[in-house]
């Protein structure tokens, strides 16, 4: 397999970037944020996150965050539901496409959501046969493909598992979260080909931290196997409330710019991107997370 010519970057900063920080963010700029995003030619923008505002508060106010920003013609805005009635919110809310999750690591599971993988499974059917009924497209999640912080070592067979049943309950696109960012290329890679396996590489996406350094890395012995498909938050963004020590996720500002380098489209618009990142950490009150956004500062 040889690399991709082209390459959807998933931009997820508006609601896996933004969950994990501490101050609660106003609703004007998280509007704003997805507005400029929408802005720089990403096709695909995951908007915010229909969980219990128990759970996660940042993201409480996410019916008025989607009602709010202006959608273009062309960019799709997912939003993560964990179960029927957070779709039901999302729905009501205007949402045309809804991304649920679960993990490869049983131990994970029960922490993060008070459920076995298998119950976790269970619990998206009514979910995706109501997506299924109202046109809506679903994207998967499976957090914890290269290691998770409770277990250590989460057996492949159980990534493969997960991410096929997904896929067979509907999932038309399936993302490969290395939610500690514990992964070293060859295992990144490793861990795609087992999966592509069982379930298509076009359905296939990669989301990798980048608490160790090693995201470009990994990303790029992902690409030479066919992926056409990543995850990023502007500004590199991120982490998983849920995990500790879990750091920002990979910077779309550093991805877009390695992709372009090499030759692959992403149809962003690069100096846009960076000074959106820029605003962002401006809102934030530190310095941007990329460091592509750096070089250009």
């Amino acid at each position: 397999m040889t690399q991709p010519s082209q390459v959807r970057i998933v931009e997820v900063g508006p609601r896996d970037g933004l969950q994990n920080e501490k101050a609660i963010i106003a609703t004007a700029t998280k509007i704003e944020l997805i507005d400029r995003l929408s802005a720089t030619g990403l096709r695909s923008i995951e908007a915010t996150s229909f969980v219990s505002p128990k759970w996660i508060p940042q993201l409480a106010d996410a019916a008025e965050v989607f009602s709010g920003i202006t959608r273009r013609d062309g960019v799709s805005y997912p939003v993560l539901v964990p179960n029927l009635q957070g779709y039901e919110r999302a729905r009501a809310a205007g949402a045309a496409e809804v991304a649920v999750f679960a993990a490869a690591s049983e131990a994970f599971s029960r922490k993060n959501i008070n459920a076995g993988i298998d119950e976790s499974l269970q619990r998206f059917e009514p979910v995706l046969e109501r997506a299924k009924t109202d046109g809506v497209r679903v994207r998967g999640y499976v957090s914890t493909v290269l290691g998770c912080p409770y277990q250590g070592e989460v057996p492949l067979t159980d990534v493969v598992r997960v991410a096929a049943a997904l896929h067979r309950a509907g999932c038309y696109e399936i993302s490969l979260g290395d939610t500690i960012g514990i992964g070293t290329p060859r295992k990144a890679a490793a861990m795609l080909a087992a999966v592509a396996d069982a379930v298509p590489m076009a359905a296939l996406a990669i989301h990798f931290h980048d608490t160790r350094g090693q995201a470009l890395a990994n990303i790029l012995a992902c690409l030479e196997l066919g992926v056409a498909v990543v995850d990023a938050a502007v500004s590199g963004t991120g982490g998983c409330p849920y995990a500790k020590g879990a750091s920002g996720n990979v910077a779309s500002e550093d991805v877009v710019y390695m992709l372009e380098g090499m030759g692959i489209a992403t149809g962003v618009d690069l100096p846009r991107l960076i000074e959106t990142g820029q605003w962002l950490a401006a809102q934030l009150g530190r310095e941007t997370g990329s460091k592509v956004g750096k070089a250009a500062a």
